[in-house]
């Protein structure tokens, strides 16, 4: 017997969340587990619907998705998230990976990429969107300063081959194909570029909460 991936979705628009429970609960392998309109009670719905994913809505009503995640992963850090929202903007992108998330992607993506983003965050990688990896190389052109007894933080050559591979819509086989490496180490080196961010967006917070 199969095991299926299991998926809590937060979603506050009822017609894109009957639509992802009916996504996941009709592909094999996935079974959605819970399905909620708000991240009210959310240790109570976590530990009812116990998920190994969740797919996450950024604007809830009430606790929104990001202070929802970093919830979910203070009390429960072996639960993936993936954080789902209509804006494109580096606010989000930096917010949602400093509260933890292993992926994020935009709600107009296809549903077939959505399944696929969930079972990437739950076989251990870091799905990333072009618009994301484009965003995450301007960021890194135009300079992130060194963090206090930290190695300056910059992408290797590598690293900056595969986010612009990403920008051009190359899946992380092709990736690996085009660059004689396995997947696996695809995956290495998105997770390796989501850390770098979060370790600067953490840095950052601190840094502003102790200016007076």
């Amino acid at each position: 017997m199969t095991n299926n991936i299991t998926v809590a979705l937060f979603e506050d628009n009822y017609l894109l969340r009957d639509g992802y429970f009916q996504l996941i609960n009709g592909t094999p392998g996935f079974a959605c587990v819970g399905a909620y309109d708000s991240a009210s009670d959310l240790i109570f719905k976590i530990k009812h619907s116990d998920p190994a994913v969740v797919l996450m809505d950024i604007d809830l009503p009430g606790i929104d998705g990001i202070e929802a995640t970093v919830i979910i992963k203070e009390n429960f850090p072996h639960i993936h998230i993936v954080m789902q929202t209509v804006f494109e903007d580096d606010d989000k992108l930096f917010r949602a990976i400093q509260a933890g998330a292993e992926g994020y992607i935009l709600k107009k993506t296809p549903p077939a990429k959505i399944l696929e983003a969930i079972a990437e965050v739950y076989g251990g990688g870091a799905p990333m969107t072009p618009s994301i990896a484009a965003r995450t190389l301007q960021l890194f052109r135009s300079g992130l300063k060194p963090l206090p007894d930290r190695t300056e933080a910059k992408l290797n050559e590598r690293q900056k081959e595969i986010l612009e591979s990403i920008v051009k819509g190359l899946s992380y086989r092709l990736i690996a194909e085009k660059y004689f490496i396995s997947i696996e180490t695809v995956r290495y080196h998105v997770k390796n570029i989501y850390e770098i961010l979060q370790v600067h967006s953490r840095f950052e917070l601190i840094a502003k909460r102790g200016k007076p």
